[in-house]
């Protein structure tokens, strides 16, 4: 598979697991293509351009020949210098490792990921928080992420992947979209009715039962076992965490627990003021979850030699 076909698959398959309609995804990438159009040639130069037909800031082929061939990629949760260098001696000690790719992003997806972001709104709007008050309580959060996020060192693993002629991207929306429909779909069908089913519902998903025997379990941090709930939220896609202040509007409608890959110590105590559960999935087993079901997805398409590293484990699942 070619470089930028993988890379549109991964577009596709997150656009088509999103919790936004396809009719919002289309809006939004034509007020992209609106504002591109309306810039001078200087603005179209410094545009990014991928933002026309991918609506996830996080997702990027970071280096790399779109044309290129690719049969074989190692692929890991966070992915750095250190990481890197790994590759190059892999491929020193004659391992074909044709592409890198990381789930969180780096470099220019790094830059300005916050703009996933956005798909928060629909996910709150969902347990019936109007739009403004989400939009409000999220531009004030995506303003705090945009501010900690500028000072960062944004192309340094990009400028090393450079030097050692490795080829790199990065997945991180489209992926935690799938985590969030299967653990949804999950949820939905059983129905649990206390926090000790829905971990028995964690259990049962083999990236947990993994994270678990290398002491890392799902863990109900606010309530117990035997508590009861009814309205279950996922805290699973978006990019980041979002507002704290959502906790007590959630609560406000009837929403009794939520299910998170992590938690904030902040978001954590507004969580308990507003009397609301919490179950942490765990973080990098549930960004192993939904990168597996993007390589099942991939590996459909044409066959592909994965390599493990940096916590994420590879486990297929059975063709539906």
């Amino acid at each position: 598979m070619k470089l930028k076909n993988l890379y549109q698959e991964i577009v596709k398959k997150g656009i088509d697991a999103d919790v936004r309609s396809p009719k919002e995804i289309e809006s939004l990438l034509k007020k992209n293509k609106k504002n591109f159009d309306q810039l001078d040639k200087k603005g179209k130069e410094l545009f990014d351009q991928d933002a026309l037909f991918n609506p996830f800031a996080d997702t990027r082929i970071l280096i790399g020949d779109p044309t290129k061939n690719i049969k074989s990629m190692i692929v890991g949760i966070d992915v750095d210098g250190g990481e890197l260098v790994l590759v190059d001696r892999l491929r020193e000690k004659g391992e074909k490792i044709d592409l890198v790719v990381a789930h969180h992003p780096q470099g220019r997806a790094y830059a300005n990921f916050y703009d996933v972001m956005d798909l928060q709104v629909d996910v709150f709007a969902k347990e019936g928080i109007s739009l403004g008050v989400c939009e409000k309580l999220l531009q004030e959060r995506k303003s705090q992420v945009a501010r900690r996020v500028s000072s960062a060192n944004h192309a340094r693993s990009v400028d090393i992947a450079c030097l050692l002629n490795i080829d790199f991207i990065c997945a991180h929306t489209p992926c935690d979209n799938l985590a969030y429909q299967y653990l949804r779909k999950a949820i939905d069908k059983i129905k649990p009715s206390s926090l000790g089913a829905i971990s028995d519902i964690l259990q049962t998903i083999p990236e947990y039962v993994d994270a678990a025997k290398n002491n890392n379990p799902p863990q109900i941090v606010v309530g117990s076992k035997n508590s009861r709930c009814r309205n279950i939220h996922l805290e699973f896609t978006g990019g980041t965490e979002g507002p704290k202040d959502i906790y007590k509007e959630l609560a406000a409608r009837g929403v009794d627990t939520i299910v998170a890959m992590h938690q904030s110590e902040e978001h954590f105590k507004k969580c308990k003021e507003a009397n609301i559960n919490v179950i942490f999935a765990s973080h990098i087993a549930s960004d192993s979850l939904g990168i597996n079901i993007m390589l099942d997805y991939l590996e459909s398409k044409e066959k592909l030699k994965i390599y493990e590293f940096s916590g994420f484990r590879r486990f297929k699942r059975k063709k539906s």
